[in-house]
């Protein structure tokens, strides 16, 4: 029977292989990394089964077989995407331990404009890699990876197993990547890590509503502007309306760490037919962040009355409100206490410091485990904060040792709950 000090040299020294093979192989990692972020995933327009594919041909380097999950075409048509083919990486080990998944969504927001760098360049510079989804999150394909690389190279025995779920509809809901291999049936890991930053723990993010709001007038010639009905200026009136209703909404505090109050703002417009014409229809985008505290189904209520009252008694005018997405919040399920434990263990001894674990006013795909009552949280390789990563902006970068790092601790992690 081996004594307490035994046990805790070997974990120690299993702890110290790790990190020593992670360093062996760091160069190999930024250069996966720079590879995945080189083929382009723009969504929209959301052609993003290429990306799948030479995902599953790099994994296949390791001696991993990639499973291939081709959502139908006609949903992915629907949805208002072009192609979807999410996959899971399968990492069977002895019977007796739990499953533990790693999730990464590898479709990204179009570059946009102001970058100095090219956005799918993986360009490497004082200490930086730059590239859409550098930080957000491209990354995590390759922290999770070579994590589980380095756990197996250990050569220990191991007990559970690790799914990798490298999905594609993040930035469209997550409907069809993780919440489509969920309701497929195709996976239920007891325990799931999905893409984040290296300095602090998500345990529960926003719920987000966004609807379209369609305003029907009439047009008219811009000389006699009372022919038409102007449906520019309706839209104004629900445009104020959504604008005077932000101070109500600032007096709403979240009961969770890191999350404030709800939020709200129109991100697209489209309408009119020309300069000299009366607009006879407006299109308008707009995103309604909800704090776990609030619920959604009183929340979108509450805004289409809002939107309906700014009109109403309009001459001529007519709108439609259609739902794009309604995700829900994530919150802390029993069992999250168990990886935020032992991700903040682990990262003291890499990082050197204790990293808070709380929640945050984004919304992300780990809310879809969630729901299917499996305890997730999110950690990842990226800086402290959202802006200092630049994501979704020009000149997205990650430091690199924040990649080495978060690879350490997801590693250690990972042999906390697989580690016989």
């Amino acid at each position: 029977m081996q004594s307490t000090t035994q046990t805790m040299m070997k974990k120690d020294e299993a702890q110290q292989k790790l990190a020593d093979w992670i360093d062996a192989h760091f160069d190999d990692e930024v250069a996966f990394l720079q590879q995945v972020i080189r083929i382009p995933t723009d969504t929209p327009p959301g052609n993003n089964a290429p990306h799948a594919d030479a995902v599953a041909e790099m994994v296949a380097a390791f001696g991993w077989s990639a499973e291939k999950h081709a959502v139908p075409a006609q949903a992915v048509r629907d949805y208002g995407m072009e192609s979807i083919t999410n996959l899971i990486v399968r990492r069977p080990y002895q019977a007796g331990g739990p499953t533990v998944a790693l999730n990464a969504h590898g479709d990204v927001v179009p570059p946009g404009e102001g970058w100095t760098r090219p956005p799918y360049g993986g360009v490497i510079e004082d200490g930086y890699i730059y590239g859409r989804a550098a930080a957000v999150s491209k990354c995590d394909f390759a922290t999770f990876i070579f994590a589980v690389r380095a756990l197996e190279a250990l050569g220990v025995p191991l007990k559970g197993g690790v799914e990798l779920h490298f999905t594609y509809d993040e930035e469209f809901g997550g409907l069809l990547g993780p919440g489509w291999l969920l309701e497929q049936k195709l996976t239920k890991p007891d325990y799931v890590i999905a893409a984040g930053f290296s300095y602090n723990i998500v345990t529960a993010h926003n719920a987000c509503l966004q609807l379209e709001i369609t305003v029907h007038g009439k047009s008219g010639h811009g000389a006699m502007p009372e022919t038409g009905h102007d449906a520019l200026q309706a839209a104004t009136k629900i445009l104020n309306a959504i604008y005077a209703d932000l101070p109500e909404l600032k007096k709403i505090k979240s009961t969770v760490p890191g999350i404030d109050s709800p939020t709200m703002l129109v991100g697209r417009i489209d309408g009119g037919t020309n300069t000299n014409v009366v607009p006879g229809k407006v299109v308008m985008k707009m995103d309604r962040r909800m704090i776990p505290d609030e619920d959604p189904v009183a929340v979108e209520a509450q805004v289409r009355a809002l939107i309906e009252n700014a009109v109403a008694g309009e001459p001529g005018i007519r709108i439609e409100i259609k739902r794009l997405l309604l995700s829900h919040a994530l919150r802390p399920l029993a069992g999250s206490e168990k990886l935020v434990a032992s991700l903040q263990k682990n990262a003291l001894d890499v990082l050197g410091e204790a990293i808070p674990a709380q929640g945050t006013p984004l919304y992300a795909d780990a809310r879809l485990y969630g729901e299917h009552g499996i305890p997730a949280v999110l950690y990842g390789a990226g800086p402290r904060t959202v802006p200092e990563s630049n994501a979704k902006k020009a000149d997205e970068r990650l430091a690199l040792e924040d990649l080495r790092k978060a690879t350490k601790v997801v590693a250690l992690t990972l042999l906390d709950f697989l580690g016989d």
